[in-house]
C-alpha cells in the first residue's frame, strides 16, 4: 500500500526519522534503558518538532488483542501521546516485528499507521519512505512468513491463542534470530569487519533499495528523499539529480536518526543528553 499526503510546513520546525529501536527485545541487557533512552531523545526534540516519523520495528513484538494491552512500554507511549496531544504529527510505519499494529494504538496514542510506502510532502520537500523490509526480493522463506504474518485468517488463529504462550515464542523466535549462536552486537561488529577486510561492497539489499527508489522517482515526478530503515545500517547516498537515499540505522549500538529543518537533511547519532553528533 502507498499512502500519499501533503502536510504545512510550520516556521522554524524540524521533522525527524528513526527507525528499528526494538524496544523489548529479549537480547537487550536492560529493556528499561533502552526505552528511556528513546524517551529522553523524543523529549528532547519536542520543541523544535513539527512532524516525527517512525520507519519500523519500534517495538520487537506487539500484537493487539481486541480487549487485552501486552504489558510494557508505558513510558514510550505515554511520551508518544504526550507528543501528538501538543499537536506534533506522529507517523508509524510498521516493520516486521510491529506488523500486528491494528486501531488500539492509532486510537490512544493519537499516532498515524502506515503499513507499506508512504509518499508525503514534508516541510516542503517530497519524501517517500517505508521499512524496507518488502522492497527487494527476499528468500522464498522470508516471502512466505512475509506473507503469513499479514494472513488475515492466520492473525485471527493466532489471537485464539492464550499470550502466555503466544508473547515467549515470538520474544523466543526474536532472540534466536539475532543471536545466531552468538550475541547480537558483536555478531553484526563482526559481519561488519570481516566485509571491511573483503573489501566487499554494500549489501545487495542497500543496491536493491537504491533500485527501488530510482524506479519510483522515475514514476513519480518531485521526490527528494527516499528513507528506510530495516538494514541497522547508517547510509546517505546521492542516487541522482536532487535525489538522496538514506537509511536511518538503529537504536542498539548506533542510536542514529535523520533531522530535517526544510532545506538541509542531517544525519545523527543521539549522545544520550541534550547531545547531538551529526555527520
Amino acid at each position: 500500500m502507498t499512502v500519499t499526503a501533503k502536510t504545512v510546513s510550520g516556521q522554524g520546525k524540524r521533522a525527524y526519522f528513526l527507525s528499528d529501536m526494538h524496544l523489548g527485545a529479549a537480547y537487550l541487557e536492560d529493556s528499561r534503558t533502552a526505552e528511556m533512552r528513546v524517551v529522553r531523545f523524543l523529549d528532547s526534540i519536542k520543541e523544535d518538532a513539527a512532524e516525527i516519523y517512525l520507519l519500523g520495528d519500534v517495538l520487537d513484538y506487539w500484537y493487539e488483542y481486541r480487549y487485552v494491552v501486552p504489558k510494557g512500554y508505558v513510558r514510550f507511549f505515554g511520551k508518544l501521546a504526550e507528543l501528538t496531544d501538543s499537536g506534533i504529527r506522529v507517523t508509524w510505519i510498521i516493520g516486521n516485528h510491529d506488523i500486528w499494529i491494528f486501531d488500539y494504538l492509532p486510537r490512544e496514542l493519537g499516532v498515524e499507521v502506515v503499513d507499506g510506502v508512504l509518499d508525503r510532502e514534508v516541510l516542503g520537500a517530497r519524501m517517500v519512505m517505508a521499512h524496507g523490509d518488502g522492497v527487494w526480493q527476499a528468500s522464498r522463506k522470508f516471502r512466505f512468513l512475509r506473507g503469513l504474518f499479514r494472513n488475515k485468517v492466520c492473525q485471527h488463529l493466532f489471537s485464539a491463542i492464550h499470550p502466555r504462550w503466544t508473547v515467549p515464542f515470538a520474544y523466543a523466535w526474536s532472540r534466536h534470530s539475532r543471536h545466531s549462536g552468538t550475541p547480537e552486537l558483536e555478531r553484526r561488529e563482526a559481519d561488519r569487519q570481516r566485509r571491511k577486510a573483503e573489501g566487499r561492497g554494500l549489501p545487495e539489499n542497500v543496491a536493491a533499495l537504491r533500485a527501488f527508489s530510482r524506479d519510483y522517482a522515475e514514476q513519480h515526478a518531485g521526490c527528494r528523499y527516499f528513507l528506510f530503515g530495516h538494514l541497522h545500517q547508517l547510509i546517505e547516498e546521492e542516487i541522482g539529480k536532487d535525489l538522496t537515499m538514506i537509511v536511518l540505522g538503529e537504536w542498539l549500538r548506533l542510536f542514529s536518526y535523520a533531522v530535517y529543518d526544510g532545506e538541509r537533511m542531517q544525519l545523527c547519532k543521539w549522545a544520550g543528553r541534550e547531545i547531538e553528533k551529526c555527520q
